[in-house]
């Protein structure tokens, strides 16, 4: 295998971060690498870009996808064959799942956080109220300089979590709100949605307020499903087009 040097890389943006990474490791691979040369070890590549090990093990997932390394016992990750059917089958492939599994996790949220807004409305301490509606100010406030609000967007969520008094439970919706995120960003993109989703916001934290389980869960469940029809009904119909 050739000899992997800093200078072969860039400095990688925060945004996004495993697919800046698995952009320049494909350059690396169709420039300098043959079908057979091992990628170096997860370690390395995350020290040499300054990056964490997760987002290493995302971008290689992604190139696996695409056709252009596989993982072999007892050699690491390896460089396939390059064809134009390795490139284009894997790649057509990859955006079909892609949709399904966005999919999954918008119908993993419904299951997550309904529950966990009626165990906030149960749970919920004055304080943490306070936060929620400081959280839906600055949320307005960015609305209303026509920006997404997508860091407001996440914040409301985490603290309706930590409301329901489950650390396990706000670790694995930060999972999945980091794995939703360009999802999350294109919702609040479309024309309207970020007033919907602040008025969504709003009737949450009105049954939260007045302690109302049932309340809060349905308010959620109708918040998760505003997303699920903007983002799956469109791409559903475009696939259903080209087909």
């Amino acid at each position: 295998m050739p000899e992997i040097v800093k200078s072969d890389f860039e400095t990688i943006r925060r945004n996004k971060v495993y697919e800046e990474v698995a952009r320049q490791l494909q350059q690396m691979i169709l420039k300098r690498l043959r079908p057979g040369d091992k990628l170096p070890s997860e370690r390395e590549l995350a020290e040499t870009l300054g990056v964490s090990r997760s987002s290493i093990r995302d971008a290689i997932r992604s190139l696996e996808l695409l056709g252009l390394v596989e993982p072999r016992q007892g050699a690491g990750t390896v460089v396939r064959e390059i064809s134009a059917s390795t490139i284009m089958n894997p790649l057509a492939a990859l955006l079909r799942h892609k949709l399904e599994l966005v999919g999954e996790l918008l119908d993993f949220r419904k299951m997550l956080e309904p529950p966990l807004a009626a165990r906030a409305a149960t749970h919920r301490s004055e304080e943490e109220i306070d936060e929620l509606e400081q959280i839906l100010r600055r949320q307005e406030s960015s609305v209303q300089r026509g920006e997404v609000a997508i860091e407001e967007d996440s914040e409301f969520h985490y603290t309706i979590a930590m409301a329901s008094g489950n650390s396990v439970v706000l670790k694995v919706l930060d999972l999945l709100m980091d794995l939703l995120r360009d999802t999350r960003e294109r919702s609040l993109q479309t024309e309207g949605r970020p007033h919907r989703s602040l008025a969504g916001h709003r009737r949450i934290l009105a049954a939260i307020k007045r302690r109302d389980a049932e309340g809060a869960k349905a308010a959620m469940r109708r918040h998760i499903e505003d997303v699920e029809e903007i983002v799956l009904e469109p791409q559903e119909r475009a696939n259903t087009t080209e087909v």
